[in-house]
């Protein structure tokens, strides 16, 4: 992938990855102990999709404006997070902007949490920390994302999630985030571990989770949303989650977000999703 999350923002691969982001997030908040936050790839942390950018794909026509009708009651009430920090961003900086990773962490975090966002280009670095604002709970890191995982790992929180997001530009960046999730488990072994992955190649999906089924790791969740048929590697048809020390509530909760929004977004009557262990349960 060749990968400038401008022209992607908003898309139902976001949705997908947010919603239940928004609900690691949520779980965390149940203890009073306070958490950490670790972002290793976090672009620019809010995108308008008026720009120029967005304009060139759309994909947010596809993706988060098919979401503005209510799904189910029981998945909505799941979204509860995740469309609380939407509301917030249309009243603070207009409906046309959708909210990066970043962002939503900052809208959900309490006072006492703490979270670091990681990004190496200094152009994003300087548009991100604008768009932050000065907030004594964020810190920005102008750094490799990799190396930012190995030196920021475990925190002083001893609780808290890693989101691991990387752009894809590379060959063999699945089976390198496998490994380096399974180094991160190892220094911190009861964080949660969160990464995303696209869909296009279903060989190399199944090589990244070959990779961690073989890890030793105890707990591993996978959740998957496809919109479209997993047969053409040329395109995005679908996007995934593997979670190590996952909450004990999440699988229970994809079960029932998850084909709530493929159902919803999907561009064919192949859609699906899949909600499995890799290890564990």
């Amino acid at each position: 992938m060749n990968y400038r999350h401008a022209y992607h923002a908003g898309n139902f691969a976001d949705c997908m990855k947010h919603a239940l982001f928004a609900r690691i997030l949520h779980y965390l908040k149940q203890k009073e102990a306070p958490f950490r936050v670790i972002d290793t790839h976090a672009g620019i942390g809010l995108y308008d999709l008026n720009s120029v950018e967005a304009g060139k794909t759309l994909e947010w026509q596809a993706g988060i404006a098919h979401l503005a009708e209510p799904l189910s009651d029981a998945a909505e009430a799941l979204l509860v997070p995740y469309r609380e920090a939407l509301a917030e961003v249309a009243t603070r900086f207009g409906g046309a902007f959708y909210p990066g990773s970043p962002m939503l962490a900052k809208l959900i975090l309490r006072r006492q949490d703490r979270a670091i966002f990681v990004e190496k280009h200094p152009a994003d670095v300087r548009v991100l920390e604008e768009r932050l604002g000065r907030d004594r709970r964020l810190k920005v890191l102008e750094l490799d994302g990799w190396t930012a995982l190995k030196a920021n790992i475990p925190p002083v929180e001893r609780r808290g999630v890693v989101l691991i997001d990387p752009p894809f530009e590379v060959g063999g960046e699945l089976a390198h985030m496998a490994r380096a999730m399974v180094e991160a488990q190892r220094k911190w072994n009861n964080g949660i571990i969160v990464g995303w992955y696209p869909i296009k190649d279903l060989a190399e999906t199944e090589q990244l989770a070959d990779i961690l089924r073989a890890a030793g790791v105890p707990k591993i969740l996978r959740l998957e949303m496809l919109i479209d048929a997993a047969d053409d590697p040329s395109r995005l048809n679908g996007s995934g989650l593997v979670i190590i020390n996952p909450p004990w509530t999440l699988a229970g909760e994809a079960e029932i977000l998850l084909p709530a929004m493929a159902e919803r977004l999907a561009r064919c009557d192949q859609a699906g999703y899949r909600c499995d262990w890799l290890a564990g349960e």
